[in-house]
C-alpha cells in the first residue's frame, strides 16, 4: 500500500524555503517548535534516505535518534512508526505494486507470518505519537501541524492494521479519522499541501468503488472524487516537503497506472529510480509499467537489469522473484517461451517466504513447457503446485492442466 509503493522529485529550492518559512512563522506564531522534517534535522534527512532505498534498520536507528533529539514531536515519533511498519510490510511481502495494481491485496495470504514483537511495537508508537498531538490539540483546536501529526498516526495505523493484520473493519476506523484530520487541515490552511497525500489517496479509491460500495462509504462520512484525487496527489507529489512528496509520488503512480495513463506514470517512476538507485522495487515497478503499456522487448532488457543488479548487489536489499516473474510474464507476452519459462523457474526457486508466488511461478512455468511440448517437465511442475497448497486456485489450475495440456491463447 506505502506499498508500496515506493519514490521522489526533488522539491524545488523556491517550493522547499516557501514551505519552511510558512512552518517557522507558525512555529513562531504559536511558540511551539517546527515539526521534525528531512529538511531541518541531519538524522531524519539520512533516516529518509535509507527508509526509500528499503534500509530500514539503518532507517530506524535514524529516526530513533531524531526522535531521542525532540521527544515531545509527534512528528519524529511518526518517522520511527512507519519505517518500524514498512519493514514489517516488506518481509510480509506486501510492497510489489504488482499486487496493488489489481485487488488481489484484499485477499492475499501475508508471505511471512505478523510478528507479536512488531505489533506491540507498532501500538506503543501510535499511542505515544497520538498522546503528544492530542496534548497540543487540548491547547489549540486548531493547531494544523498537531492535527496533521495525528492524522499520519491514524492513517499509518490503518495502512498496518489493514495490510499487515487485515482487520479491515478496525482499519477503516483509524483512515476515516486520519481523513477528517487532514481535511481539517485543509479547512484551516488551504496551502498545508503535505496533507493532500492522504486526502488525495481516499479520494481516489472511494470514487473508484462501486455505486453501492460508494454509499455505504457516505454513510461514514466519507466521498470520493477519482480526478480530485489524482489533482491532490499530483500537486503534493511535486509542492509537499520532500519525504511527503516522495509518498506522493509513489501512490500517485500507483493510481496512474491503475488509470492506463502509462506515459505519466513512466515519468514519474523513472524520476524515482534517479532519485533512489537502491531500490529494487522501484526499478522494478519501471519495468512492470513498460510491460502494462505494451512496451514488451523494452520491458524485458529492463528486468533483465533488475535481475542482474539483484544478482551484483547493486540494490541494498532484493527479492529477485519479483522482477524474475515479470520478466517471466514479459517474455511470455512476446511468445519468448523456453525463456519464459527459465525466468519462472528463477522466480519459483527463489520466493522462498512466499509460497503464494512459488506456487503461481511453478504454474507458469509448467503452463510454458505445455506449450513447448516438453509434457513430461510441464507435469512435474503441476505436481509440484498441487503439493505446495492443494486447495489453492493455482492448485485448480494445475489438477486441470494436468488431465488436459495447457494451450496458450
Amino acid at each position: 500500500m506505502k506499498p508500496y509503493q515506493l519514490v521522489l522529485c526533488v522539491l524545488s529550492l523556491g517550493c522547499m524555503l516557501t514551505a519552511e518559512g510558512i512552518l517557522f512563522a507558525r512555529a513562531a506564531a504559536d511558540s511551539v517548535p517546527a515539526p521534525t522534517r528531512s529538511d531541518n534535522d541531519a538524522a531524519t534527512r539520512k533516516g529518509f534516505d535509507y527508509f526509500y532505498n528499503l534500509e530500514y534498520d539503518k532507517a530506524i536507528r535514524e529516526f530513533e535518534a531524531a526522535q531521542q533529539a525532540h521527544p515531545d514531536d509527534p512528528f519524529a515519533v511518526n518517522h520511527t512508526l512507519e519505517a518500524v511498519i514498512f519493514k514489517q510490510l516488506y518481509h510480509m511481502g506486501a510492497l510489489d505494486t504488482e499486487a496493488y495494481a489489481g485487488d488481489s491485496f484484499l485477499t492475499k495470504k501475508s508471505a511471512a507470518p505478523l510478528d507479536p514483537k512488531v505489533r506491540d511495537r507498532v501500538k506503543q508508537l501510535s499511542d505515544q505519537s497520538l498522546a503528544l498531538s492530542q496534548a497540543r490539540i487540548d491547547k489549540n483546536s486548531d493547531d494544523v501541524d498537531a492535527l496533521y501529526a495525528r492524522g499520519v498516526t491514524r492513517g499509518m495505523r490503518a495502512t498496518y492494521m489493514g495490510i499487515a493484520e487485515k482487520a479491515w473493519f478496525s482499519a477503516l476506523r483509524s483512515a476515516v479519522g486520519a481523513r477528517h484530520d487532514h481535511e481539517r487541515v485543509l479547512e484551516l490552511d488551504p496551502k498545508y499541501v503535505d496533507a493532500k497525500v492522504l486526502v488525495g489517496t481516499d479520494l481516489y479509491i472511494v470514487g473508484s468503488l462501486n455505486w453501492p460500495t460508494k454509499i455505504a462509504a457516505s454513510i461514514v462520512g466519507i466521498s470520493g472524487n477519482k480526478q480530485k484525487g489524482l489533482d491532490y496527489l499530483r500537486q503534493a507529489s511535486t509542492e509537499a516537503h520532500s519525504e511527503v512528496a516522495s509518498d506522493a509520488q509513489i501512490v500517485y503512480a500507483l493510481f496512474l497506472r491503475r488509470e492506463q495513463k502509462y506515459d505519466e506514470a513512466l515519468q514519474v517512476v523513472a524520476g524515482m529510480q534517479t532519485e533512489f538507485p537502491r531500490n529494487f522495487l522501484v526499478a522494478a515497478e519501471y519495468a512492470h509499467l513498460l510491460n502494462a503499456a505494451g512496451h514488451g522487448p523494452e520491458a524485458i532488457a529492463a528486468y533483465r537489469k533488475v535481475v542482474a543488479g539483484c544478482r551484483s548487489n547493486a540494490y541494498a536489499v532484493c527479492r529477485i522473484e519479483v522482477p524474475a516473474y515479470g520478466l517471466g510474464e514479459a517474455l511470455r507476452g512476446q511468445r519468448q517461451y523456453q525463456d519464459a519459462a527459465e525466468a519462472y523457474e528463477l522466480a519459483a526457486s527463489s520466493s522462498g517466504n512466499d509460497p503464494e508466488l512459488r506456487q503461481k511461478a511453478t504454474l507458469a512455468a509448467g503452463e510454458m513447457y505445455d506449450v513447448l511440448q516438453k509434457r513430461e517437465t510441464a507435469l512435474e511442475k503441476y505436481r509440484a503446485v498441487v503439493a505446495e497448497n492443494s486447495t489453492s486456485g493455482s492448485a485448480e489450475l494445475a489438477r486441470r492442466y494436468m488431465k488436459q495440456a495447457y494451450k496458450s491463447e
